[in-house]
């Protein structure tokens, strides 16, 4: 829990009490009094409301239903020179439900796993899932076997549906997966036009081997379920906005993964919370977004292909977001309107010389999330593309969105925007007392968007609320006067410098704006005399680059406390396959 200052080390033990059953109910009261203004919505843009209704749709599927309907001959998903239409995407999710109900006849609340990326297939499995009753369980393509056994097993999935080039890694798993009863493998190619097709998978398997050798008995292709499931009658699944909808994982950065139990509601109301922020920014039927992040990540999932579902809008399926000069090549066939990702990802598409004639003049939306956005990228973002880099903040817990800077914006500022609507935010002490404007605290979030709690996990649920029902979201923040929160720190990465709390944000973006600098992340390494001390893992663009150089820039922009006492040039940066810089393998490697 996060202590806002040396002499509140003392709680730390009764604390852990607390979070098991002991609770001042004085506290709830209080909480009540101070939250009942909501500074934030005096900062709202014009026409955007201070609530939305979670409850216009029963479940995911209705809603996905009517846009296809609305917008059927409208273009949904492209992907390497293939776009299918809502329609087809309707028909696709319909022949697939089908399958799963009439082949393999899997009932409602069943756990289907989608171990795909960023292709046709993913959408296709996903709303056809929903569709058939049946609950999602987005696993990371990159997963080690060991990974894979924790999480099918933690969510008791019968059917997994995964694209080949993994399907090594299923194979080595399997038989520590007893339940998992169905394995569907799809090539890449399997979407695309034939002949691009069966191009696409020769050279990806005989050419770049990408696609290891495999024996899974029994395994079901995934054109065979389309053509066998159109053959069926689907059968429409009764579904309530309580029902769960998604067993989404949290990274496991900080330990084993759990699962967060995301309801239709929730994901329902993340949509409507979106819609109700940006709807006099974006026009039905006439945006495309770019969609680089996984769709099984919880940002991509709900900003990009769940909510421009909702206005009828075009995702432009990135496969492989690390390879820039390609995805530069795929985006200069779009006059694309929007883009969301991480603050890595922006940096790398800018270091590319082909990034900036790029055609930009229709985009007017970059959102940043899933790692703080750093000033200097959102400064030459906003130069090269004339439109803002808007920082937006949100947890898996919360479906994801909890915060989004105003659309009508003009520059970064920052901080992670406010609320948004529906949303409750309060600081919180070490004791769960909230805290005055513009002191540290952790976080603490209410609403429609907050998860049930962790799949067969009551333990880890109940250290994630406050006995009043705040999630706490472990991240250091503050609130001022105008609604503005800004993040400083996940409570474990905050380094303690002789009692003075440093946040590595603030030193990584005060270094990233060296010249010479291409990427950095700062941790926090023991120290005999104060502690701990920041330690500044840089990538170099100059070579030239040297120590002295770094301390000099950071004494002349820090405080001597926040200056770096150690720092090591690396030709790379640990990430998450989203592109989220990993802290803690860093702090492993300097035996933290």
């Amino acid at each position: 829990m996060f202590i806002p200052h040396l002499t509140q080390a003392i709680h730390a033990n009764s604390l852990a009490k607390m979070r098991v059953g002991a609770w001042d109910h004085s506290l709830i009261s209080y909480r009540k009094e101070l939250c009942v203004e909501k500074i934030w919505l005096k900062s709202y843009p014009q026409g955007v409301p201070a609530e939305i209704n979670p409850d216009v749709y029963q479940s995911i599927p209705e809603f996905f239903e009517t846009s296809c309907k609305m917008y059927g001959n409208d273009p949904a998903f492209y992907n390497l020179g293939q776009t299918l239409t809502y329609s087809q995407i309707e028909q696709y999710t319909r022949d697939f439900a089908a399958y799963l109900q009439q082949e393999l006849k899997l009932k409602k609340g069943e756990r289907v796993a989608i171990m795909l990326p960023n292709t046709l297939q993913y959408p296709i499995a996903m709303y056809g899932a929903l569709r058939a009753g049946l609950i999602v369980v987005n696993v990371n393509p990159l997963y080690t076997a060991d990974e894979l056994v924790h999480q099918l097993n933690d969510a008791g999935a019968s059917t997994l549906v995964v694209i080949a080039n993994f399907a090594a890694t299923v194979q080595a798993a399997l038989p520590e997966i007893p339940a998992l009863k169905n394995v569907i493998i799809t090539n890449m190619g399997d979407m695309l036009k034939p002949l691009k097709g069966v191009i696409v998978d020769f050279v990806l398997k005989y050419v770049y081997k990408k696609i290891p050798s495999w024996s899974i008995p029994g395994a079901i292709a995934f054109k065979e379920t389309l053509s066998k499931g159109r053959k069926h009658m689907f059968q429409p699944v009764p579904l309530v906005n309580q029902d769960i909808a998604f067993l989404q994982y949290t990274g496991g950065t900080t330990g084993i993964a759990k699962g967060a139990i995301l309801t239709h509601r929730n994901l329902l109301a993340n949509i409507e919370q979106a819609h109700a922020w940006f709807s006099t920014l974006l026009v039905k039927e006439k945006e495309s977004v770019v969609t680089a992040l996984p769709l099984y990540h919880i940002f991509s999932l709900t900003a990009n292909c769940l909510y421009f579902a909702k206005i009828g809008g075009l995702n432009i399926l990135i496969t492989n977001p690390r390879d820039i000069p390609g995805m530069i090549k795929e985006l200069a066939k779009f006059q694309f309107t929007a883009i969301t990702g991480v603050n890595t990802l922006f940096n790398a598409l800018m270091k590319n010389p082909g990034f900036a004639s790029l055609d930009f003049s229709r985009m007017h939306l970059a959102l940043g999330g899933g790692m703080a956005v750093q000033r200097i990228v959102a400064e030459k973002w906003q130069g090269i593309t004339k439109a803002p880099l808007l920082e937006a903040y949100g947890l898996t817990e919360t479906s994801p969105c909890v915060t989004i800077n105003p659309a009508n914006l003009t520059g970064f500022n920052g901080t992670i925007g406010l609320p948004v609507s529906s949303t409750d935010v309060c600081i919180l002490d070490a004791e769960y007392r909230e805290l005055p404007i513009g002191q540290a605290g952790e976080l603490a979030v209410k609403g429609p968007q907050v998860m049930k709690g962790y799949w067969n996990k009551p333990e880890e649920t109940a250290k994630a609320f406050t006995p009043d029902g705040w999630l706490l979201t472990g991240d250091i923040a503050t609130i001022d006067e105008q609604g503005f929160l800004r993040l400083l720190e996940r409570k474990k990465d905050m380094i303690l410098v002789s009692g003075f709390n440093v946040y590595p944000n603030e030193i990584e973006d005060v270094l990233a704006r060296l010249k010479g600098v291409h990427e950095v992340a700062v941790v926090a390494v023991p120290d005999e005399s104060s502690g701990e001390v920041p330690k500044a893992f840089i990538v170099k663009d100059d070579p030239q680059l040297t120590d002295e150089d770094v301390v000099k820039y950071a004494r002349a922009h820090l405080t001597p406390y926040k200056i770096p006492k150690y720092i090591e040039f690396v030709k790379d940066l640990p990430k998450t396959n989203v592109g989220k810089i990993l802290r803690r393998a860093l702090r492993d490697a300097s035996g933290a």
